[in-house]
C-alpha cells in the first residue's frame, strides 16, 4: 500500500474493491465500539486515539493488519487462536470474513485500558 494519504475515506478508496467493503466494516466496528476516538492518519494508516493509542490498521496483499497496543493481543490469545498473531498483531486473511464481534472486543478492551491508566 503506498503512503500519502490524508484521510482514512482516501486510504480505503485505494484499495482493491474486494478489500474495500472490509475496512469498511472494521472502520464501523472501532467508531461503534469507542464513538469518541479520533480518526487520522498515521503511519500512512487509519489510526484512532482516544486518550492514548487505541488501533491502527492496515491492507496488504493477503491480510488486514489491526495493530492494537500491547497487552491486548496476548490478553485474548485463546478467541485469536485462528489468527497469525504477534505482540500487538492481529492478521485477518482478506479470504475469510472479518470477525466484527472479536474486533469490538480487542477495541473494548484496549479503551478499558486507556481509561484505567487515566484513574
Amino acid at each position: 500500500m503506498k503512503k500519502g494519504f490524508t484521510t482514512v475515506d482516501a486510504y480505503i478508496a485505494a484499495v482493491p474493491p474486494k478489500v474495500r467493503g472490509k475496512l469498511d466494516k472494521l472502520r464501523s466496528a472501532i467508531k461503534a465500539s469507542a464513538p469518541r476516538a479520533q480518526e487520522s492518519i498515521s503511519y500512512g494508516m487509519p489510526y484512532y486515539s482516544h486518550g492514548g493509542r487505541l488501533a491502527y490498521f492496515a491492507a496488504y496483499k493477503n491480510h488486514i493488519g489491526l495493530y492494537v497496543p500491547t497487552p491486548v493481543v496476548e490478553e485474548h490469545q485463546r478467541e485469536l487462536k485462528n489468527y497469525e498473531t504477534a505482540k500487538a498483531t492481529v492478521r485477518f486473511p482478506i479470504d475469510k470474513p472479518l470477525p466484527v464481534a472479536l474486533v469490538k472486543k480487542l477495541i473494548k478492551a484496549r479503551l478499558r485500558k486507556i481509561e484505567a491508566k487515566k484513574k
